[in-house]
C-alpha cells in the first residue's frame, strides 16, 4: 500500500497510525470470537445453570430475561451496546455482575504475569549474554552443547507441567513453599517460576545468538583490542546493541505468559482471571467466558503496543523501515 507523500515527511505519525488502526481491527476480532466462540460449545448454558430437574418453562423464562431466544445478531449487537455503557452483564451460575468479578481478579493474575516477565527478563538478558561471551569463537564445546540441550529441553516443558513438577518438588517433598493459594510472599514463588520457565530458556537461547552476533563485529574487535574493562565492554558497547531483537522476542513472551496464567492458576488455586475463566468455560457461563477473553485478548494487544513502542524509542529506523 502505497503512503502520500506528506505522511512520508513525518514517518512517526505513519508509523503510529498503522499501530493504531491494526489495534482497533484487532479489538474487533478479539471482541467478535469472545463473543462467538463460546456459542460454538454445546449445550445449554441456561439448563445447565439451572440444573437438569429445572422446569421448561422456568429455563425457557430465564433465557427470555437473558435474551438468548433473540436471533444471533440482535444479540451482538445488545451485547455491543452493553460494552460501550461499560456493562459486561451478568454472570449465569453466581447472579454476581461480571465487571465487578474482573475487577476483583484481574490483578492477581497481572501480578504474576508481570512478575514472571520481569523474572525471565533478569534471568535470560544477562544469562544469555554470558553464555555468548564464554562460548564465542568455538571456546568451551561443551559448556555450549550442555547449554543447548539444557534450553532447549526447559523451553518444551508445557507451564502446567511445571507447575505439576514445582509443587511436587518444592511444595511436597520438601515442604518449602505454599502448595496453593496467597499465603504470602512466598505463595507467589511457584506460579511465578512455573510460568518464567520456559519462556526464560527460549529468551536465552535468542539473546546468546544476538549477543554471539554483536561479538563477532568489527567494532567490538576494536573495543577488545581498546582492552576496555568487562563492564564497559559488555554492558556499554554489546548490551544496547542486542537490544532490540531481544526486547522483540521478550515482548512476543509476554502474551503467552499472560495466556498461561489460565492453567497455571487452575494448579496453584490462585485467585485470578485465568481460573475463573476455565470454571466458567466448563460451566457455560457466556458473559463471564465473554469478558475475560476480552480482558485477556486486549492485555496482549497493549503489551504488543507498548513493546512496539520501546522499540521504536530505542531504534527510531525501526519504524522508518515499515514505511
Amino acid at each position: 500500500m502505497s503512503v502520500p507523500q506528506w505522511l512520508r515527511r513525518r514517518p512517526s505519525a505513519t508509523f503510529w497510525g498503522r499501530r493504531a488502526v491494526r489495534l482497533v481491527i484487532s479489538l474487533g476480532v478479539v471482541l467478535t470470537a469472545s463473543f462467538a466462540m463460546i456459542r460454538l460449545v454445546p449445550g445449554d448454558p441456561v439448563r445447565a445453570a439451572l440444573g437438569v430437574d429445572a422446569a421448561p418453562a422456568l429455563v425457557a423464562a430465564r433465557r427470555h430475561q437473558l435474551g438468548l431466544d433473540q436471533p444471533f445478531p440482535t444479540q451482538f449487537r445488545n451485547y455491543l451496546d452493553g460494552l460501550l455503557h461499560g456493562d459486561l452483564g451478568i454472570s449465569l451460575v453466581t447472579g454476581a455482575p461480571v465487571a465487578e468479578l474482573v475487577r476483583t481478579k484481574l490483578p492477581a493474575t497481572l501480578e504474576i504475569a508481570l512478575l514472571a516477565f520481569l523474572l525471565t527478563l533478569a534471568v535470560a538478558l544477562p544469562g544469555g549474554l554470558l553464555a555468548a561471551v564464554h562460548t564465542r569463537d568455538g571456546r568451551r564445546p561443551r559448556a555450549e552443547l550442555a547449554f543447548t540441550a539444557l534450553t532447549a529441553g526447559v523451553a518444551g516443558v508445557p507451564d502446567f507441567v511445571a507447575a505439576a513438577g514445582l509443587t511436587a518438588l518444592l511444595a511436597v517433598a520438601l515442604p518449602l513453599l505454599p502448595v496453593a493459594g496467597t499465603a504470602g510472599a512466598g505463595s507467589f514463588v511457584l506460579p511465578v517460576v512455573a510460568l518464567a520457565l520456559a519462556p526464560t530458556a527460549v529468551l536465552l537461547r535468542i539473546v546468546r545468538v544476538e549477543a554471539l552476533k554483536v561479538l563477532s563485529e568489527d567494532y567490538m574487535r576494536t573495543a577488545r583490542g581498546k582492552r576496555l574493562s568487562p563492564a564497559r565492554l559488555y554492558l556499554r558497547h554489546a548490551a544496547p546493541n542486542m537490544a532490540t531483537a531481544s526486547l522483540t522476542v521478550a515482548g512476543s513472551l509476554l502474551p503467552a505468559m499472560i495466556a498461561g496464567t489460565v492453567l497455571v492458576e487452575k494448579v496453584f488455586a490462585w485467585p485470578g482471571i485465568g481460573s475463573v475463566m476455565a470454571q466458567s468455560v466448563v460451566a457455560q457461563d457466556y458473559p463471564v467466558v465473554q469478558a475475560t477473553v476480552l480482558v485477556m485478548g486486549s492485555a496482549v494487544l497493549l503489551v504488543g503496543l507498548l513493546v512496539d513502542l520501546l522499540l521504536a524509542l530505542l531504534d527510531p529506523r525501526s519504524a522508518i523501515r515499515e514505511m
